[in-house]
């Protein structure tokens, strides 16, 4: 049976430049901290692909921090502040977050304070994007990454998260990019790696293959690739919407990643979709990466005003460059005998 990859906000499969950067930077033996040749071969590779990564990201390559991955960047970013943060946001950000901010029934942020408040700037779960209010402390940019136009340097936040496998890099390494002149509090001390912010010998062969994935998801947006992915976006929803008139499209009216697609189906479970789905050979997931397997509703929908028993009848379908016309066709195809199957069988 084929397998379809449909969960590329969950992590995005490794691509070939990744790969092969991280491959030939497995051949250096030199700590970056060194100043002997070897060394200094390691280092002249960590800050080509903070410079890779600064550009694709509209930033400065000094105010790229390496971080184990998005998590240890909000971390970074907030620990020891009072930033408030909605329901929105990723588990990295609520769990330092304080104040919930109130949500819209659109999937908006209502932001009073900016300077004290951490941001998403697309959600993970239903695509939606979030109008960035200049001067706000914290935007997660982790989703948004290489999907969307964005540049660090214009959408006015003093701070970003960012991470590589969510755009085709390797998982465990990612960044946390600040503002000239802001000033954070280190959390990990030892070397002063990092320019003293993040200590601990560079992930080499990580950052090699962040920073080659940056630069080929930046030339993906610039040749449109992510048009592309969107229009087939459109043919899978239409094709669903065609055969289950009852299923509520989350933000079809928002905008939204190119890539997400979010649906409810009234009495029909999200997990069971997602392991029935599974069954066929389609990998989708009921929500976040980091909150599946929790049998819950979900507190994104939830905070957009859905009740519990409709949250929980949800499931993402995120495509990818890889994704193909045949892929979602596929699925929708499947999916729709699942349903009809799975309804009838419970009187719905």
């Amino acid at each position: 049976m084929k397998r379809v990859y449909l969960d590329y906000n969950a992590t995005a499969p490794l691509r070939d430049e990744a790969r092969a950067a991280m491959i030939a930077a497995m051949d250096l033996c030199g700590n970056p901290s060194s100043v002997h040749a070897d060394g200094r071969s390691a280092k002249s590779l960590v800050e080509k692909a903070r410079g890779q990564v600064a550009e694709a990201f509209g930033a400065l390559g000094a105010d790229v921090i390496f971080t184990s991955g998005a998590t240890e960047a909000a971390a970074l970013a907030m620990a020891g502040r009072d930033l408030a943060c909605s329901d929105l946001e990723h588990e990295a950000v609520a769990s330092w977050g304080a104040s919930p901010l109130a949500v819209s029934q659109d999937g908006q942020v209502e932001i009073a304070d900016p300077g004290n408040a951490s941001v998403q700037v697309a959600n993970s779960e239903t695509g939606i994007l979030q109008q960035l209010p200049s001067g706000i402390a914290v935007a997660d940019a982790t989703q948004a990454f290489g999907k969307i136009p964005f540049a660090f340097n214009w959408c006015g936040a003093e701070m970003a998260l960012i991470s590589a496998h969510k755009l085709g890099g390797p998982k465990g390494i990612g960044a946390l990019v600040i503002k000239r002149g802001t000033d954070i509090a280190a959390q990990i001390k030892g070397g002063g790696q990092e320019m003293g912010r993040r200590s601990g010998t560079e992930n080499v062969i990580g950052i090699a293959g962040f920073g080659a994935a940056a630069q080929a998801a930046s030339r993906d947006l610039d040749q449109g690739v992510w048009e592309r992915v969107k229009e087939l976006r459109i043919i899978l929803e239409k094709k669903l919407a065609s055969g289950a008139p009852t299923t509520i499209f989350v933000g079809k009216d928002a905008q939204r990643l190119p890539n997400t697609s979010n649906f409810i189906t009234p009495g029909w479970k999200g997990e069971t979709q997602v392991m029935q789905m599974d069954l066929s050979g389609y990998s989708v997931s009921a929500g976040s990466a980091c909150s599946s397997g929790k049998v819950r509703a979900s507190k994104v929908l939830t905070a957009m005003g859905f009740d519990e028993d409709l949250a929980s009848c949800a499931i993402r379908v995120s495509l990818g460059p890889e994704t193909t016309e045949e892929d979602v066709l596929g699925f929708a195809e499947a999916w729709l005998i699942k349903r009809d199957r799975y309804l009838a069988r419970h009187g719905q």
